[in-house]
């Protein structure tokens, strides 16, 4: 019975607590669960220091120590994960470089059969609703994925 008394120190309590609070931020994202993780860890780290601390000392570290490092840190960490979703929004943008510009095909284009447009300096897969030739002029209407939707011009 002593060993499982030991074995729920509260130190212990308060590092299992953190360490399903952070586990939990990956089911529930939002970036506010992990920051009170963190204070549950500065609870267990102070309990180990300070043996004996009251419980209600060790709410109140544990509150202050959460809210202080949610309002400290939550904006720098959050850049860190959202860099990747405006890189995501950028492709989107960039339909708009594409539409109402003209190009030249380099390789036929037929109703069912996709050709090369020139567009940039750059080859690019295309397709249309009626057959163009090698050399015509088109003017790019749409973009899915790499391959570019136009429309003859002439």
């Amino acid at each position: 019975m002593e060993a499982l008394k030991e074995f729920f120190s509260p130190e212990i309590i308060w590092f299992i607590l953190g360490l399903a609070m952070l586990l939990s931020e990956f089911i529930m994202s939002g970036l506010i669960i992990a920051f009170f993780g963190f204070g549950a860890w500065v609870v267990a780290i102070l309990c180990l220091i300070i043996p004996g601390m009251s419980i209600n000392l060790q709410l109140f570290i544990f509150i202050i120590s959460s809210v202080v490092l949610l309002l400290a840190l939550r904006k720098q960490v959050a850049k860190v994960f959202k860099g990747f979703e405006k890189q995501k929004n950028v492709a989107a943008e960039d339909v708009d470089d594409f539409i109402g510009h003209r190009a030249t095909v380099v390789k036929e284009i037929g109703k069912n059969k996709k050709g090369k447009i020139e567009f940039h300096g750059t080859n690019w897969d295309a397709e249309a609703d009626v057959d163009i030739a090698v050399g015509e002029m088109v003017e790019i209407i749409g973009k899915d994925s790499i391959t570019l939707k136009v429309k003859s011009v002439e």
